[in-house]
């Protein structure tokens, strides 16, 4: 669909309306998933696992059919374990955030007020938005860095925003502690071109495992076997690619549970009934758990810091509200 919703809404009716398919799966982003929900939905046609961290696909009363599988806790959730995070090193610190003028951005601007309370006010010293279109944020960081706040949160789903937003950050010289989002948490595509230097100790959410060369983790050497035999020119350090083969995992699970009922009502009561399940590129203690009143399958994760040129767990398991 060329992430054009008009396109996913065409191409979701004819493989509904003509090719007869059971159910939608791993769609990617959230206003292509927005533009077919209200048909699929009033189908009844499941969409399971569709790739978007906004907490607005757990909604199973007025959405029912439809349910998101991301990479990490949603963005509302996300923002909640960073606030909650960077509160506990540094109690009386004054927060600076640049969001994603979009639903996206401004649920996870909600997260982090929800999870400051009634202190929001006191504590974010400045929330400045910016237009995915907008060729630089640079103006905008100079006026968050003004603010010489102790805590930085950078939103935003496009790589060359976060990573513009770094590097500027860094030549002002303002030194906060830096929060990132899980979409942004990329070597390759955001530290890399925002400068290792620059990006040395920003922070982020994370659930899946990391892909190393000399890791022992079966896991990972299991995802390594499946993707050199099946996808040997893939780069196994791509996150989409550990990620893809997370999900795809998770369709097994479900569709194992359903048994010889195939109905689109049983695949879509079996997605929300998964029960500790263990993935094995997910990080430990971390499992999906859904339910027919709770669509999040990933609540948890871990803090990862940037240093050394790679990203390094260090946190416990941190829980979701």
């Amino acid at each position: 669909d060329g992430f054009s919703p008009p396109k996913t809404v065409e191409a979701t009716r004819r493989l509904v309306e003509n090719d007869g398919v059971s159910f939608m799966f791993g769609t990617m982003g959230t206003a292509p998933s927005s533009a077919t929900a209200k048909y699929l939905n009033g189908a009844k046609v499941p969409h399971l696992f569709l790739i978007s961290s906004a907490s607005k696909w757990n909604d199973p009363a007025t959405q029912p059919w439809l349910m998101a599988l991301p990479w990490a806790p949603n963005y509302y959730e996300e923002a909640g374990i960073e606030v909650r995070y960077a509160r506990a090193k540094n109690p009386n610190a004054r927060i600076a955030i640049l969001y994603q003028n979009d639903d996206a951005g401004k649920d996870y601007l909600r997260g982090v007020k929800e999870a400051l309370g009634a202190d929001a006010d006191k504590v974010i010293a400045m929330a400045s938005s910016f237009e995915v279109a907008d060729p630089t944020v640079d103006s905008q960081i100079l006026t968050l860095a003004n603010t010489k706040a102790d805590i930085f949160l950078i939103y935003s789903v496009t790589p060359r925003a976060c990573a513009q937003a770094i590097r500027k950050a860094y030549e002002t010289g303002w030194r906060p502690m830096r929060f990132i989002s899980s979409g942004c948490a990329n070597k390759d595509t955001v530290f890399a071109p925002a400068g290792v230097e620059a990006s040395n100790g920003i922070m982020s959410v994370v659930a899946l495992k990391s892909y190393s060369q000399d890791s022992k983790d079966p896991g990972i050497l299991a995802y390594v076997d499946f993707m050199k035999s099946r996808l040997p020119n893939v780069d196994l350090g791509n996150f989409a690619a550990s990620y893809g083969y997370m999900v795809a995992q998770a369709l097994v699970v479900v569709l194992e549970q359903s048994k010889n009922d195939l109905s689109r009502a049983n695949i879509m009561a079996q997605a929300a009934n998964l029960k500790s399940v263990p993935l094995s590129m997910l990080l430990p203690g971390i499992t999906l758990n859904t339910s027919p009143t709770d669509y999040r399958p990933i609540r948890d994760g871990y803090m990862v810091e940037f240093r050394d040129n790679q990203l390094n767990v260090i946190s416990e398991m941190l829980r979701g509200s």
